[in-house]
């Protein structure tokens, strides 16, 4: 074969890869493209996506408030651990956070953003409703109109809580969980659950199956309960405390008193009521 028919085989070949090169691209741009119907259920599934915190935190606010867990279990908090593997802690931050992105939503008018992780709500959980608008706005503004990271949102929330000095979010009667941090005075309190007695301005005195303490609101975290719960666990403190002030009582008793001062939930199961009254009973504290 002579030189120029080879050059016009190659040229053919490369022609036809081109032309192939261009359709094979053609048809994967096309391949790319939504149509207008697919498009709409994209941002209808990511929707479902940022929400399922918010969603997850309504249902479980319906679950416990309706007690619809009553028939297999005895409390919300052991429902959650063998439902959803959800410790208090985080149950709590998800009905938190539903309450909260409902507030939020006024804030749509300035900012077409809400919430798309629990993370982001959870510094908005010390600021009162209009507080809580206001941070979120900013930290939306603050990050030109995108999605606010938690860390954005809390530098907010720091600077509005520095400016505005929010007064002790705390009341006599409140059950909390108690967060010992740096205080050497709280060691061996970690987990623990009191009752508030005194509200300073930036303290609480609180009281403990075994002793009293005045700790910073720092130190301290609401459990949320209703004012019914919060009556019930107050009786159950004064119940441990008459058991420990007992002179020359025995030691298991202390020992059972520990664990109740640990087990947070608003309610006794019927074993633990069972057992706290024999020892009621074997000391005279309550009529045989």
């Amino acid at each position: 074969m002579n030189r120029a028919a080879i050059a016009e085989v190659v040229t053919n070949t490369d022609s036809t890869q081109n032309e192939d090169n261009v359709e094979c691209a053609t048809s994967t741009v096309q391949d790319y493209e939504l149509t207008y119907d697919e498009q709409r259920e994209r941002e209808r599934l990511e929707r479902l996506v940022e929400r399922a915190f918010y969603q997850a935190g309504l249902a479980l606010k319906e679950l416990r408030d309706r007690r619809l867990y009553r028939n297999t279990h005895t409390s919300f908090d052991e429902y959650c651990k063998d439902r959803f593997a959800y410790h208090r802690s985080r149950y709590y931050q998800l009905i938190n956070a539903a309450t909260i992105v409902d507030n939020l939503q006024s804030c749509l008018q300035f900012v077409d953003i809400l919430p798309t992780a629990e993370g982001q709500v959870r510094p908005l959980v010390p600021l009162n409703p209009d507080e809580q608008r206001l941070a979120w706005t900013q930290a939306v503004k603050a990050t030109d109109g995108k999605v606010p990271s938690a860390r954005v949102v809390k530098d907010i929330v720091d600077k509005i809580r520095e400016r505005t000095k929010l007064p002790n979010p705390y009341r006599v009667g409140e059950v909390c969980l108690i967060l010992p941090k740096d205080n050497p005075d709280l060691r061996g309190k970690s987990g623990c659950w009191c009752i508030v007695t005194h509200v300073g301005d930036f303290s609480c005195t609180i009281d403990t199956w075994d002793n009293e303490y005045t700790v910073k609101i720092e130190h301290l975290k609401s459990l949320e309960y209703t004012d019914s719960e919060c009556e019930f666990m107050g009786e159950l403190l004064k119940r441990l405390r008459r058991l420990h002030q007992l002179p020359n009582h025995d030691s298991s008793i202390d020992w059972q008193l520990a664990g109740l001062g640990k087990r947070y939930e608003a309610w006794l199961t019927n074993v633990q009521e069972e057992v706290l009254h024999t020892f009621e009973k074997a000391y005279g504290l309550i009529e045989t």
